[in-house]
């Protein structure tokens, strides 16, 4: 069985490289192979240059900037495999994670598996364990519960960057968002469709703005318009 990896990318120069090492090492079950279609999006340091060295991997551009969701629905179009994995190109997302969430999959436990950041996850605003990013945790357990309450079904982390399913669940879904609505338009649609979202917990390595992290507060309202849009309309 093939499965592909689709690595939407935007001025990564200092992570792309180590990130496709690490996809590629990645420990997946006998007889799963891998294919890795990294699409940049008009990247405006040296992360065109590097991923032309990089053997093994499939890349796409873009002229222009047009975000994440653009970036992923070419990869999309561009893949040969039966399930798909988008992967962040930064390294908040670990590679390692990759048989966790195929395992339900690949039992038929599931079509759609979500990595979870946030189950179970507590708030803590003082002392060493102190949350990270404290406004991005409450937006993102804002919109989860927004999710859960609009589509009545268990979400715990919508806005997770691990998103694993089979592509045949898109046979009758349009995407259209160009930029981290795509987030919450690929959820929507898919609690719409009646497909139920299958967690596994992971951990990631949080990463700032000065790391170069892009997502805002701005894109915290666009998502909770996406939710309810997507409830009545395609």
């Amino acid at each position: 069985m093939l499965i592909s990896i689709l690595v939407p990318c935007f001025n990564e120069e200092k992570t792309i490289e180590t990130l496709i090492a690490n996809v590629k090492k990645a420990k997946l079950s006998k007889g799963i192979t891998r294919e890795i279609i990294v699409v940049d999006d008009a990247s405006t340091d040296k992360t065109p240059e590097i991923l032309e060295k990089i053997k093994g991997i499939k890349v796409y551009q873009h002229k222009k900037n047009k975000g994440k969701g653009s970036a992923v629905r070419l990869a999309i179009n561009k893949t040969h495999g039966e399930i798909l994995i988008i992967q962040d190109a930064d390294l908040e997302y670990d590679p390692v994670y990759y048989s966790k969430l195929l395992k339900p999959i690949l039992s038929g436990k599931a079509d759609v598996v979500y990595g979870t950041r946030l189950k179970n996850y507590p708030l803590r605003l003082l002392g060493e364990r102190k949350t990270p990013l404290i406004s991005h945790y409450v937006g993102n357990k804002f919109l989860s519960l927004m999710t859960r309450i609009i589509y009545a079904k268990p979400v715990s982390d919508m806005e997770t960057g691990y998103k694993v399913f089979r592509k045949n669940v898109l046979k009758n879904i349009n995407l259209s968002a160009d930029r981290f609505d795509f987030e919450a338009e690929f959820t929507a649609k898919l609690l719409r469709e009646g497909y139920n979202i299958y967690e596994i917990p992971i951990k990631v390595e949080l990463r700032g703005y000065n790391d170069g992290k892009k997502i805002t507060w701005k894109d915290g309202f666009i998502a909770l318009w996406s939710l309810i849009k997507y409830r009545f309309i395609d």
